[in-house]
């Protein structure tokens, strides 16, 4: 592949997917050797996520250019007080949809008129899986998490499960529990399907779709008003981003419950390259300093 690119002009830089490497705070990272072999070599080293260094890697050595990563999904800056659960030996992580969100909170912020650092902002990522999250001062201080861990129903994530039915739940599928929760429930397990614009069109006449639906929209109107009492005052920004931000009615409802916060602006998709090609471009610019990663101290630090 990178022979198929031999006679194209050399990039600046180039960018990719930054996975979880150990907890770290966002930013803008050089991909160094080291980086690379430990996003391969942990135990996320097959998520997709964690490719995505070591291949920027890779193709930067073939043209002597520097390789980067953005915002990676381990980076956690969340409060101290939002890290307990009340389980001794049982602390919450900032795992969320860490690259998207910041990237639609800095233009939300941009939108009232504020600087990201300087905005409070509440961002929900509403898709196959979902995160809610508050940012305040540029930093993400709490969040759902997303996957298994947390967060609102979505197209294939369960959202939250009371402890007992876990509990059960995990004595009938043992290992594939997590995989169950993540990724075979939500929208799919209650509705046979995930595909959203199916979804839509269903959701006009099968009873079934308007039940899911409904119980979607009040799990995330809750999860940002959760995620709004994590912040020292009023939001600036509600931001909704995601694939379920396409599916207009239910965005229609989900804002009409939480416009008397704070203004609520939609973002379908995700901005994941914009993301990573503006995080490489302010620091080639010298807006922001690039940062270097040191391995975690210990396994899942």
């Amino acid at each position: 592949m990178l022979a198929l690119t031999a006679d194209w002009p050399a990039p600046d830089a180039v960018v990719g997917r930054g996975g979880f490497i150990g907890r770290v705070t966002t930013g803008t990272y050089r991909v160094t050797p080291e980086l690379a072999a430990f996003a391969l070599a942990c135990d996320a080293g097959q998520d997709p996520p964690n490719l995505g260094g070591p291949l920027a890697l890779a193709v930067a050595d073939a043209r002597g250019v520097p390789a980067f990563i953005v915002d990676p999904q381990s980076a956690d800056e969340l409060l101290p007080e939002a890290r307990p659960t009340g389980v001794q030996g049982v602390s919450r992580r900032a795992e969320f949809h860490a690259l998207n969100a910041r990237a639609v909170a800095r233009r939300a912020a941009y939108e009232v008129g504020k600087r990201f650092q300087d905005a409070r902002l509440v961002v929900a990522h509403l898709g196959a899986t979902t995160s809610v999250t508050a940012f305040e001062v540029g930093r993400a201080i709490d969040t759902t998490g997303s996957g298994a861990d947390g967060g609102p129903m979505g197209a294939r994530q369960s959202g939250p499960v009371p402890a007992r039915d876990l509990l059960r739940l995990h004595g009938q599928l043992g290992d594939q529990t997590l995989h169950h929760l993540a990724a075979g429930s939500g929208f799919l397990a209650l509705t046979g399907s995930a595909n959203l614009r199916e979804l839509e069109a269903r959701s006009l006449s099968d009873p079934d779709v308007s039940r899911v639906a409904a119980a979607f929209v009040h799990q995330a109107a809750k999860a940002i008003g959760a995620m709004t009492g994590a912040l020292s005052a009023r939001p600036d920004a509600i931001v909704l981003t995601g694939g379920i931000a396409r599916w207009d009615e239910l965005i229609d409802r989900i804002e009409r419950r939480v416009a008397w916060i704070a203004p609520v602006f939609v973002i379908p998709g995700e901005l994941e390259l914009e993301a990573l090609a503006e995080g490489a471009g302010r620091v080639l610019l010298g807006q922001e300093a690039l940062r270097e990663w040191t391995p975690p101290a210990a396994p899942g630090s």
